[in-house]
């Protein structure tokens, strides 16, 4: 993918931090029946559900999928080839027999810091002891 497209990818997006379904379908243009098919094949796309059972997607779900659509329908890879592309690019992740013992623990301290985080977070959410 060039430079240009994808600094255009973000741009291009309404100011929303979540999308349903139909309006990814429109962004990215494509068939919603190809984006839940693309859900199963790369790793980085992974929208939530909502309490309803709407698939919701991300700012960063959306850049990811378009720029799938980027490497299957204007560059020609296949869906390995972008797999591969987007694993060296740090947007996909590595298949789980590719991390190493480093790749793990690196992997469990960020897990460890994110846990911390959230905790700290719920702490000052709770209302003060009386």
């Amino acid at each position: 993918m060039s430079e240009a497209s994808r600094e255009s990818l973000p741009s291009s997006l309404p100011a929303k931090l979540y999308f349903r379904i139909g309006e990814v379908a429109e962004l990215v243009g494509v068939e919603p029946h190809v984006l839940r098919y693309w859900e199963r094949e790369f790793r980085a796309i992974r929208p939530t559900k909502s309490a309803k059972g709407q698939r919701v997607y991300s700012r960063r779900d959306v850049e990811n999928l378009m720029r799938v659509r980027e490497l299957l329908y204007r560059e020609g890879f296949t869906i390995a080839g972008a797999k591969k592309k987007l694993q060296r690019a740090g947007v996909e992740p590595r298949g789980e027999g590719d991390l190493d013992s480093r790749g793990t623990a690196k992997l469990r301290e960020q897990l460890l810091a994110m846990r911390g985080e959230i905790e700290a977070f719920l702490e000052e959410l709770e209302p003060p002891q009386r």
